[in-house]
């Protein structure tokens, strides 16, 4: 299980949220093989800091580009991915897959107050008080649930974010993903989860995947000891329907998974507007082997109900739109589950 040059190249993002989950890949994958060396490589994008982030124009789409490249050059053999920044619009590059999700975090969104803040959860929080979060989802279910709040975007990483609550005066709260802070250390900040009822989670929420080149057999087989069935199959009905409503890193889209006691697939879908006054939701269930097909019908009964100019509406984070492919190459490549 060794690689031909005895070293295991693992690239990540340099954010801490991000360091901290290479070092939980790196820690699993030297369990799982004792022998092997490993090396996390940090991938820097002038856009990935801590003024800006994923938030900002070109950050997702940076980082994919840049991880993409390194590890097709043979810079890295692993790429690892919060699964939830992965769009669903463009396929991953040839020769290239996901070859282990690791089991799945909590999905629940927290809320985080400033330092000294009364507050112990959004109920307690007065009329017009401004609420950071950093996608349309969580603004849309958060005007759902409280219309009254003042919803703005905050950018940057969550550590960034953190910081700019406790040092301005601008925000009373954060909504922030659950999983996110207890990596970072900062679980005891928390003062209010969520339910996925209240506050439907993004699609891949709370799952790393882990990208390797195909032809790297050493590292398929290392990837498929750690790879959890349960999490791909809940990931591959998810990102099933997000690749259906061509997905984008802007889009408002929101999906969860999960297997229910009678050990069958439930699937629930949503498409807002930005002010959370316009939203199509549609749900489904299948059998626990039938994830991809449980996934597109979510996602036709979404286009049915309007998704679609919900979609289009929204605008595009990371730069110019990327080719979409035509429909015969379309055809050929539903079947993976590795789109982005």
């Amino acid at each position: 299980m060794i690689p031909p040059n005895g070293l295991l190249r693992i690239g990540t993002r340099t954010t801490p949220v991000a360091l901290a989950q290479a070092r939980h890949v790196q820690d699993l994958v030297v369990k799982t093989a004792p022998d092997i060396v490993t090396q996390i490589v940090g991938v820097d994008v002038p856009i990935d800091r801590r003024d800006g982030g994923f938030a900002s124009s070109g950050g997702k789409d940076g980082f994919l580009r840049e991880i993409d490249r390194r590890l097709l050059e043979g810079r890295v053999d692993i790429a690892v991915h919060s699964m939830k920044d992965v769009p669903g619009d463009v396929p991953l590059p040839e020769g290239t897959t996901f070859g282990a999700y690791l089991p799945r975090e909590d999905v629940r969104d927290a809320v985080v107050f400033r330092s000294g803040s009364p507050w112990r959860s959004l109920a307690d929080v007065p009329q017009g008080t401004t609420v950071g979060a950093s996608s349309v989802r969580r603004a849309a279910q958060l005007l759902r649930l409280r219309p009254d709040l003042r919803v703005e975007q905050i950018q940057g990483d969550v550590a960034a974010r953190l910081d700019r609550l406790d040092e301005q005066d601008h925000y009373a709260a954060l909504v922030l993903a659950r999983s996110g802070l207890e990596r970072l250390g900062a679980g005891d900040r928390i003062r209010e989860v969520l339910s996925h009822d209240v506050m439907c989670p993004p699609v891949g929420a709370g799952v790393t995947g882990l990208q390797c080149r195909v032809d790297d057999t050493t590292v398929v087989d290392l990837l498929y000891q750690i790879d959890d069935a349960v999490t791909r199959t809940h990931v591959t009905a998810e990102r099933m329907l997000l690749h259906n409503l061509r997905g984008h890193g802007g889009s408002p889209i929101a999906a969860h998974c999960h297997t229910t006691p009678d050990g069958r697939l439930a699937l629930r879908g949503m498409v807002f507007t930005r002010d959370g006054r316009h939203v199509v939701e549609a749900s489904g269930r299948d059998d626990p082997d039938r994830p991809a097909r449980l996934g597109t019908t979510v996602a036709t009964e979404l286009l049915r109900k309007g998704a679609r100019a919900l979609i289009d509406a929204a605008p595009r984070l990371g730069g110019l739109p990327r080719p979409w492919p035509g429909p015969a190459r379309d055809r050929a490549l539903r079947h993976r589950v590795g789109w982005r």
